[in-house]
């Protein structure tokens, strides 16, 4: 889960997320805090869900990006054309990655504008999760 809360976000900066939570680590792959590597080269599946509070609708658009030893995979959210801006809102995503053995990934956060008033919140609904495929 999201370690924190990590709260009121800083707009036009990139925040590694932190995901301090761990249900199980068979193999020691995760830091404990953001950052898994992988143990042997293979195709890798990730999920990741991060559950925001206090969503602030005026920035141009948000990124959520897992960042690896060789690409940046992003999912983005633009402008959110809402009334006014909601409770919380959650952020999800799912890529196969191909690592080799030693790389590396983390997921970063990103708000275009606006005002500091995200928070990534603290529950069981933020997740980053990473398994061996083949």
């Amino acid at each position: 889960k999201v370690g924190g809360p990590q709260n009121n976000i800083s707009p036009s900066n990139t925040h590694t997320v932190s995901f301090p939570g761990e249900v199980f680590d068979n193999n020691a792959d995760y830091d404990g805090n953001s950052t898994f590597t992988a143990p042997v080269t293979g195709k890798y599946h990730f999920n990741i869900n991060i559950r925001t509070h206090q969503v602030d609708t005026a920035p141009a658009y948000y990124h959520i990006h897992l960042r690896t030893s060789n690409r940046v995979y992003g999912l983005d959210l633009k402008s959110m054309k809402l009334a006014s801006d909601p409770t919380y809102w959650t952020f999800n995503s799912s890529v196969l990655v191909d690592m080799d053995a030693g790389d590396t990934a983390y997921v970063t956060f990103y708000q275009h504008g606006g005002t500091a008033q995200v928070d990534l919140q603290d529950t069981v609904d933020s997740q980053f999760c990473a398994f061996l495929v083949a």
